[in-house]
């Protein structure tokens, strides 16, 4: 496909193409409604004119009969710019006036109309157009007087010609400026087109240009590099979790092997098989739970529980979710505040704030409370849910050790852990999990300090009252 091909099917150059036919169309239609108007105004001009001669004349034949009206017009065809003369008697005979012949019949019709004419009787004579008004005065003799429309045509011509040139300049501009605008847009397309050629080719750190000037093209590359940075975030995402899998899964596969191994080897009685067949169950538990996890965040990212949306007090699953983990709590000899304003609306998956919510409680149980060689504190855990603003807020903030404020990003990956909780169970998924519910609900995930301890705020937006 040559350059001006490609320039020729271009959407710019098409739409220029069309702008320059309306503004063609218009600029016509405004040049020949001038052009009638200005046609009319002198139409009655000359005939306003030929009404005052005509009284004035027959006012003359009134007077002095056709003797002195005679001589009225002969004064008159030899002044200059003057008007069309013709007295004939009842029978076409010419008796005085500066017109040499006429179309045969038209002296014969009383009114005005426009006719061709020559101002002698030479057959080569030129002809020309004018407007006249024939009278017939009392004796049967016919007075004709008219005006020359000459200036008429002249102005007609002109506005013909501007008509002409006006467009043709339009033209020719409407087409440099296409022709200027399509080469940039071509030429910026062009840019994006070979940019997402290597990105298909494999280089995911490719992104569009950016003029800075704020059109459309560049809110496309915008858009279009954000949606090229999360396609990056997620194809590092998988890689990191593929690592993950490979580096956390390993363990507990390789203790179900060992266990099953050492079962073979060194069981002698039922009762050996049996325990060796509990702790495998129990890995194999661990496993299906991890897997399970990742399966439900997978659907979370891809969008695929938005369908199960609809609208529930979140007071109620707070207060659930609160009570289910108050035994625990008791047995693990926390204390469990709860500050939960009532009426809490949202529109979402009731199940998946749940489960959310149960995991920033099980980790606050979990990684809330100090060990042996941390600074002691009373352990304490506090679920609150409050509305801020737009947004519905459900905190639950503990007592314990915390996260490093540069560490919080980090603990939202998945199995991402921290060196300090690598000694206590889990496999890095629980922030990850209410993360990713954050995000199918449009809220956010917030991790904040508590002065001591660790603050886990998750933000959903309000249902409008």
């Amino acid at each position: 496909m040559t350059a001006l091909t490609k320039l020729f099917k271009t959407t710019a150059f098409r739409l220029s193409v069309a702008y320059l036919l309306v503004f063609a169309l218009f600029a016509g239609f405004i040049l020949g409604y001038v052009a009638w108007n200005a046609r009319q105004v002198l139409d009655d001009q000359i005939q306003g004119t030929i009404e005052a001669e005509i009284t004035g004349l027959a006012e003359q034949y009134r007077l002095g009969g056709i003797r002195r009206l005679v001589g009225v017009i002969d004064r008159r065809t030899r002044e200059p710019s003057a008007s069309l003369y013709l007295v004939t008697t009842n029978a076409g005979e010419r008796l005085a006036g500066n017109v040499g012949s006429l179309p045969a019949g038209v002296l014969d019709d009383p009114g005005v109309r426009e006719t061709d004419y020559r101002q002698s009787d030479e057959p080569d004579a030129h002809i020309r157009r004018a407007l006249v008004r024939v009278f017939i005065l009392p004796g049967g003799f016919r007075l004709l007087v008219g005006r020359d429309v000459e200036e008429r045509e002249r102005l007609g011509a002109v506005i013909r010609q501007a008509l002409g040139l006006s467009l043709g300049l339009v033209t020719i501009l409407a087409c440099l400026g296409g022709w200027f605008v399509t080469r940039r847009v071509l030429k910026r397309v062009d840019a994006m087109t070979e940019t997402t050629r290597t990105i298909m080719a494999g280089d995911l750190d490719g992104r569009l240009a950016v003029s800075g000037n704020g059109d459309e093209l560049d809110r496309l590359a915008t858009n279009l590099n954000a949606m090229l940075d999360r396609i990056g975030e997620l194809m590092s995402g998988m890689k990191e979790v593929s690592d993950n899998i490979a580096h956390d899964l390993k363990t507990p596969l390789t203790r179900l092997r060992n266990r099953a191994e050492e079962a073979l080897r060194t069981a002698k009685a039922p009762e050996d098989y049996a325990r060796a067949l509990e702790g495998t169950i129990d890995e194999s538990d661990n496993l299906i739970r991890v897997f399970n996890a990742l399966l439900m965040i997978a659907r979370l990212e891809a969008g695929n529980a938005a369908t199960t949306m609809a609208d529930f007090d979140l007071s109620e699953v707070a207060r659930s979710v609160a009570e289910l983990y108050d035994a625990v709590a008791d047995e693990a000899s926390v204390p469990l505040a709860v500050e939960i304003e009532p009426d809490l609306s949202l529109h979402g998956n009731r199940e998946l704030v749940g489960q959310a919510l149960a995991n920033l409680l099980d980790n606050a149980l979990k990684y809330g409370v100090a060990t042996e060689g941390e600074p002691a504190c009373p352990p304490s855990i506090t679920i609150a849910a409050k509305r801020v603003g737009e947004h519905v807020e459900i905190s639950v903030a503990d007592r314990g050790p915390g996260i490093p404020e540069s560490a919080r990003g980090h603990v939202l990956e998945r199995f991402a852990r921290l060196e300090a909780a690598r000694s206590r169970p889990g496999f890095g998924l629980g922030l990850s999990l209410v993360a990713a519910v954050a995000r199918l609900h449009g809220g956010e995930l917030r991790l904040e300090d508590n002065s001591p301890g660790l603050k886990a705020v998750l933000a959903l937006p309000a249902k409008p009252a």
